[in-house]
């Protein structure tokens, strides 16, 4: 699978541990940022990996930052994306299976590392279930 990841400095630090996870299960990542630890303005990176969603350049995106609220609300901003902020496996789990989600947040600050992999595993594992969901998932769009 083709994946886009962006981050913030707060995000920075669980970003490559993401990206190498990834690597190792055989996916593409597309690396948005940040590269470093110095402060840097989340909106930017949220965009990019939304971007790059939308416009079929990545199945799925990962966006992280201290909260994950602030790439959560810029990624939304989209059209065509679906971000859930997560903060557990089963959160990540339904966010795919009932809501279709295509972006996934990750609140840093409030979750250990191994939690956020997890998280993001079974985000790009797990299928959209369809059926009653499918009629939500269309109600979602401001066409």
């Amino acid at each position: 699978m083709k994946l886009a990841i962006g981050c913030d400095h707060a995000g920075y630090p669980y970003k490559d541990g993401i990206v190498a996870m990834l690597q190792s299960l055989g996916h593409f990542v597309i690396d948005f940022g940040t590269h470093s630890s110095e402060s840097a303005d989340y909106p930017g990176f949220a965009h990019a990996v939304a971007n790059a969603v939308e416009q079929g350049e990545a199945e799925r995106g990962i966006v992280l930052c201290g909260s994950g609220n602030g790439v959560a609300i810029t990624a939304n901003k989209h059209q065509h994306i679906r971000c859930a902020l997560c903060w557990n496996e089963e959160v990540a789990t339904l966010a795919r299976l009932h809501n279709d989600a295509n972006v996934i947040a990750l609140p840093v600050r409030f979750v250990p590392e191994i939690l956020a992999q997890g998280m993001v595993r079974v985000f790009i594992q797990t299928a959209f279930e369809g059926g009653r969901h499918a009629r939500r998932v269309d109600a979602i769009a401001c066409v």
